[in-house]
């Protein structure tokens, strides 16, 4: 099975290539702009006629985009997350019709949840800015910098902004896993699929676990807490029932192994490294 990557150098692509590449026969191919990438392809600047002639080339049995950007004017996230994907989608329609193409959304898409509810597939999208949802390992990284200068000194304060928001996180390698069986799985799937932990998890709790894997014994202080179960709590929760129906897939890792990797990874992590 021939099966295109794009975003590949990215934390979920490199995760999703080291899945596809323990599969027997599977034939992978790195697309993008990196130097190090097999087929040079940016949809969000490409024609359609020159990505089809490249996509031909290849002759993709799959294809999953990783590719995206939650950084940059909005003229420049429209460019990667909206045109891209447009494009690379009538690109394969002309040059690999029976190709499936997996492509990774965003939680964003949805715009605010309602406390205690569930997001289905079937939910209205309401998205509230052009910037995509804050990543977790991007979240971690940043508190664990503050967590490592402030070392085990126990006189030690770390102040933060408003943790009382619920988000639902789920590990990279879990994201990655989803995504090879969506690409790999024989028959017809749903047009879209919920991929997360399946429960909403209090900010300041992943931040209180990542202080306490990081030995941390100082004191953290929150600005702006407000009512951690009121109506205006920023909440976010799927319904991850379909994945497990279409792709007998359900999360592995639990918050704490994901925050252990994550504070491993961050600790000693070489230049141009991924994080779990």
């Amino acid at each position: 099975m021939r099966i295109l990557v794009l975003g590949f150098t990215g934390n979920l692509g490199g995760h999703v290539v080291e899945h596809l590449r323990a599969l027997p026969g599977a034939r992978v191919f790195g697309g993008g702009r990196s130097p190090h990438a097999e087929l040079d392809i940016d949809p969000a600047t490409a024609r359609t006629d020159g990505l089809a002639k490249t996509l031909a080339s290849a002759a993709p049995d799959a294809v999953i985009n990783c590719a995206g950007s939650t950084d940059g004017d909005a003229v420049t996230l429209a460019e990667v997350n909206s045109r891209g994907p447009a494009v690379l989608c009538a690109a394969l329609r002309e040059a690999a019709p029976s190709a499936r193409l997996v492509h990774l959304g965003s939680a964003a898409e949805y715009g605010p949840g309602t406390p205690d509810t569930r997001v289905t597939e079937a939910s209205a999208t309401r998205p509230v800015t052009p910037y995509g949802a804050t990543k977790l390992a991007g979240t971690v990284s940043g508190v664990a910098g503050l967590l490592r200068a402030a070392g085990p000194d126990p006189d030690a304060v770390i102040r933060l902004g408003d943790l009382s928001a619920y988000r639902d996180f789920v590990d990279v390698r879990d994201v990655a896993r989803a995504a090879v069986l969506a690409a790999t799985s024989p028959g017809p799937l749903p047009r879209v699929l919920n991929i997360g932990g399946g429960r909403a998890v209090p900010v300041r709790e992943l931040v209180r676990t990542l202080a306490r894997t990081a030995g941390f014994r100082g004191r953290i202080e929150e600005d702006g807490g407000g009512s951690a179960r009121s109506g205006a709590v920023s909440w976010q929760c799927s319904d991850i029932a379909a994945a497990g129906e279409g792709l007998d897939w359900r999360p592995s890792y639990a918050l704490e192994e994901s925050l252990a990797a994550l504070w491993e990874a961050t600790s000693v992590r070489p230049e141009g490294g991924r994080a779990p």
